[in-house]
């Protein structure tokens, strides 16, 4: 028991988020709310999350990362779709124009992380990821010492 009972504390101990998500789990079901105004509400929360990171991101850097604003306005949508779908009149056309928004974001998250200035692809399975702070110099570099390698 007391094995358990430590693999439990040490699981915990690397992987809070579990143990938040649990404790808010609890805290719903105990104060009674409904749990989609719940789930709409945190999602409104990540926005919020998001934007404030974006923000930062962009004062700290001086660049906006597209990264960022498609992920708001993914979860942003994603929150309306269960907006709609859990209402007793369901727009049936609305809720599938979301997903369809939803999925054309997904395709430009996709590509905005396969042609991002930050990623240097080298073969077919290798990548490397960079900061966008680093001297184009240094990139150039890195490149020569790389392809010296995959030569030998």
């Amino acid at each position: 028991m007391k094995r358990a009972l430590t693999k439990i504390r040490t699981y915990f101990r690397t992987n809070y988020e579990v143990l938040a998500a649990a404790i808010i789990f609890i805290i719903v079901m105990a104060a009674g709310y409904e749990f989609h105004k719940t789930i709409i509400l945190m999602l409104e929360f990540i926005v919020i999350m998001e934007v404030v990171k974006m923000i930062s991101d962009f004062i700290k850097k001086e660049k906006l990362r597209l990264r960022f604003v498609i992920d708001i306005f993914i979860i942003f949508l994603i929150r309306d779709v269960i907006i709609y779908a859990s209402h007793s009149n369901k727009d049936y056309f609305t809720i599938l124009f979301l997903l369809f928004v939803i999925f054309v974001f997904f395709i430009f998250r996709i590509l905005s992380i396969k042609y991002s200035p930050g990623v240097i692809k080298i073969s077919k399975d290798t990548v490397i990821e960079y900061e966008d702070d680093r001297k184009s110099k240094k990139i150039k570099e890195d490149e020569k010492q790389i392809e010296k390698k995959l030569k030998k």
